[in-house]
């Protein structure tokens, strides 16, 4: 359920609905709102979003989770959500740990042979997160896609997170990876970002102590896959897929923010 609090920081976000639309009136954006998650959680198929449930029918949520996302609804979300994390302290920005994971897909946009499940079409997650598992950014590419052709973007994806005095902050002061992100390149293009590279190289015992630091990363792609729409790519089109990790990843933030408050 999409309680008052969330609900008030969700609506300023929406796009209004047009006040001289055609049609029947529309489904109340709050109910479709608690839809769409349900969805998310859950992994039904649209058609089979029951009306008996008030949200609405699946193509209704399908259309407003659609034009949400057009209009950037959910990663403004995640940006406030990310604020209010940092103004309680909540954030661990001496550090952001980055790793992929691969997911079965079942074709469309972004999608290739994946590597990992007998050359079964796949997409791969990019996931960059602070010192403490909070997600700051996902990118969505084909399963047959290195992990280090994503880091800069990945980094250079981190919104600016206000929520201290002074001016938002966008850059770790390190980013740790396993062997998968070695690259002089990549090590050079970080350091005139003013970020420190921690990466085990190739070849070479891995760097102490890593394991322990970068853990959190892993727990969150757990987290990820606790909503049981991700754990499937069902969606062809990117930016639908891309939606709900974005609203998974503003779930999670709300979650860590609750505690902090309790």
């Amino acid at each position: 359920m999409v309680d008052d609090d969330s609900w008030a920081l969700i609506e300023p976000l929406l796009p209004p609905w047009p006040e001289k639309a055609s049609g029947p009136r529309p489904v109340p954006d709050r109910l479709c709102l608690q839809g769409i998650p349900y969805v998310l959680h859950n992994d039904i198929a649209w058609q089979l979003l029951l009306l008996e449930l008030g949200f609405g029918s699946g193509q209704t949520c399908w259309w407003r989770l659609d034009r949400w996302q057009r209009a950037g609804g959910f990663d403004q979300l995640h940006r406030i959500l990310l604020a209010k994390l940092n103004a309680a302290g909540a954030l661990d920005r001496s550090r952001a740990c980055v790793d992929g994971s691969h997911i079965r897909a079942k074709g469309g946009a972004d999608t290739g042979p994946s590597p990992v499940d007998r050359r079964k079409t796949g997409s791969k997650r990019h996931l960059i997160c602070d010192g403490r598992g909070t997600p700051f950014k996902v990118i969505t590419t084909a399963a047959n896609v290195n992990d280090v052709t994503q880091t800069l973007a990945l980094v250079d994806g981190i919104p600016p997170v206000a929520g201290r005095p002074g001016q938002p902050r966008r850059r770790p002061d390190a980013l740790l990876g396993d062997k998968g992100y070695d690259s002089h390149a990549h090590r050079d293009d970080l350091r005139q970002r003013r970020i420190l590279p921690v990466i085990s190289r190739k070849g070479s015992p891995n760097i102490k102590g890593m394991g322990k630091l970068r853990y959190v990363v892993e727990q969150t792609f757990a987290l990820l896959h606790q909503f049981k729409r991700l754990a499937v790519r069902w969606e062809r089109r990117t930016e639908l897929h891309d939606a709900f990790v974005s609203l998974a990843c503003s779930l999670i933030c709300w979650r860590r923010l609750k505690k902090t408050h309790s």
